[in-house]
């Protein structure tokens, strides 16, 4: 059952990976509605995975309990070994996939953050931003 498991988030681990490598390519292409459909696609991936990582936490648990005496290389099997490290690999693989779509999320948010206050410069008011009286290029007539 656990081999099950791990194979079971090893799959939903690879495929969220696929879908953030998507992510980054659309980005490149500035193509945002995609990456927003994909959100509750990634969302059930995410909450599954968890879902199955509670599982394995208590197979193992389970596994551990009943054989106290041995430590817990000795308890899995060499297909369970190499799930368990494939799991490992395949969460490094997602975390170093989010980083470079973080990065471009991040320059992306600061290119649009800064051609919005050049063409609408604001000004803090207490807590609040608000327009400046002189925009750059913009002017408001009503």
């Amino acid at each position: 059952m656990l081999l099950h498991h791990l194979q079971s988030a090893v799959g939903d681990l690879k495929d969220l990976i696929r879908m953030t490598e998507t992510d980054i390519e659309d980005i490149k292409e500035a193509k945002q509605t995609p990456q927003f459909d994909r959100l509750p696609l990634k969302d059930e991936k995410i909450k599954s995975f968890e879902s199955k990582k509670a599982m394995i936490d208590h197979e193992i648990s389970k596994l551990m309990s009943t054989n106290p005496q041995k430590d817990l290389a000795n308890l899995l099997n060499g297909e369970e070994h190499s799930a368990l490290g494939e799991l490992r690999d395949e969460l490094s693989n997602l975390r170093i996939t989010n980083q470079k779509y973080a990065k471009m999320v991040l320059t992306v948010s600061s290119f649009y953050n800064t051609l919005l206050e050049r063409i609408v410069p604001t000004e803090m008011n207490g807590y609040q931003r608000v327009a400046s009286k002189n925009p750059s290029f913009l002017e408001i007539r009503a």
